[in-house]
């Protein structure tokens, strides 16, 4: 398994994922007492047995890795089984887009939160949770932003912890700017440049199981109902509303839809515009108007395919 990751760092992959997977791997091995390169088809069998507990995309990931692995085993001349591929199966899930009055109540709400062991709250969840919705920030993004990484001349943020691994740029608006300002001003004089901006009573940066719960009784105080994990509305949400926003003010405004597909696949940190084509199509869902501007061009450069999952 060392070598293997080594094989696989080497060529450009990080190790964080196949390290975790291969570790669940091994305690399977480990549980079914095998002590050396030999798979049977029994233990294949066992493997590709679902859990549970896993969603789609976790069960498929790990079988992946561990099919990968067993393949370049195999290619040592290993006696190993190798199992079969399980396709993906797309999530009909539908995330929650949040209207203009939900939007108002949940940071009215956010705005007056307060505790009196940490008072720097009040200030800097009102930041934290704008960056969600006014740049489709993901909650570790946020989490990860150091001091260094921001340019408050220019308001530009630079985003490390990104999911693909690729560092990016997020432009404040005049809003959002003045205020993370006056909490630089109220705040940042007590950190050195690769401290996070945003940090916990004593000094840590958050969980995000800290800032799922501030989101939870944000949520009941501003009176819109909680569905559950699964159903929301999520802090991950945000960042859905906020493309599907931006895609509406582009295309009230004229730009072609050649032109903002790009530029909002930039913008959130996608891979290709192919992810970015399913935030399209749910604006699309929702204001009707827009199908009749953009239908046409969809179906040219994506042709007819089956609504995935969001990211």
């Amino acid at each position: 398994m060392r070598n293997y990751l080594d094989i696989k760092v080497s060529h450009g992959f990080q190790m964080t994922s196949y390290f975790y997977q291969l570790k669940i791997f091994d305690q399977f091995c480990i549980e079914r007492g095998i002590t050396s390169p030999v798979f049977t088809m029994k233990d294949a069998h066992a493997w590709i047995q679902a859990d549970g507990d896993e969603g789609d995309r976790r069960y498929c990931g790990r079988l992946s890795i561990a099919k990968n692995f067993l393949t370049y085993l195999n290619a040592k001349n290993y006696d190993v089984a190798i199992p079969d591929s399980v396709p993906y199966k797309g999530s009909d899930f539908k995330p929650h887009i949040y209207t203009d009055d939900e939007t108002t109540r949940y940071f009215n709400a956010i705005d007056r939160y307060y505790t009196a062991r940490a008072k720097i709250n009040s200030i800097q969840f009102p930041v934290m949770f704008r960056l969600f919705y006014c740049c489709g920030t993901r909650l570790n993004e946020t989490l990860g932003i150091r001091l260094k990484d921001l340019d408050l001349k220019e308001g530009i943020v630079r985003l490390c912890e990104t999911k693909n691994h690729k560092e990016r740029f997020i432009v404040l608006g005049d809003d959002l700017l003045e205020l993370m300002i006056a909490y630089a001003d109220k705040y940042f004089y007590q950190l050195d440049g690769d401290d996070f901006i945003f940090n916990s009573r004593i000094g840590s940066r958050y969980s995000k199981d800290r800032i799922y719960t501030i989101h939870r009784e944000t949520l009941q105080y501003a009176g819109i109902p909680y569905l559950g994990d699964k159903e929301g509305p999520r802090i991950h949400d945000w960042r859905h509303t906020f493309a599907v926003r931006s895609f509406k003010r582009m295309i009230d405004s004229g730009m072609d839809m050649y032109t903002s597909l790009p530029i909002l696949s930039t913008y959130l940190g996608h891979k290709s515009i192919y992810d970015t084509e399913k935030y399209l199509r749910l604006t699309m869902s929702i204001y009707p108007y827009i199908e009749e501007k953009c239908r046409c061009q969809m179906e040219y450069v994506f042709g007819i395919v089956e609504r995935g999952d969001f990211r």
